[in-house]
């Protein structure tokens, strides 16, 4: 089993195309970076432009740690932090 997360991001007015940009490019590198990583998905609310959802999933915990802890994951935060209203509603959920 695996572990899955859906992460609940609201982006400032305005703000919509830098936070794609700037999300595309985390997504490229963990793909690139990260084995453990299933999928890591962006997904725009089709009810409320503002507001995203990134699904995820992850071969192990380890791997969702490996995930947080990586330096392109806390590059791309420094680039999201001014683009978002602020921080990300998390669900970690069990990947059966």
């Amino acid at each position: 089993m695996g572990i899955g997360m859906i992460a609940t991001i609201t982006v400032r007015d305005g703000k919509n195309a830098e936070f794609e940009a700037a999300f595309a490019e985390l997504a490229k590198q963990v793909r690139e970076n990260e084995p453990g990583n299933a999928f890591y998905s962006l997904n725009r609310s089709m009810s409320d432009p503002q507001v995203y959802k990134v699904l995820e999933k992850y071969a192990s915990g380890e791997d969702l740690d490996a995930h947080v802890k990586s330096a392109h994951f806390a590059a791309a935060n420094a680039k999201l932090a001014d683009l978002v209203a602020g921080a990300p509603d998390l669900e970690v959920l069990e990947a059966l």
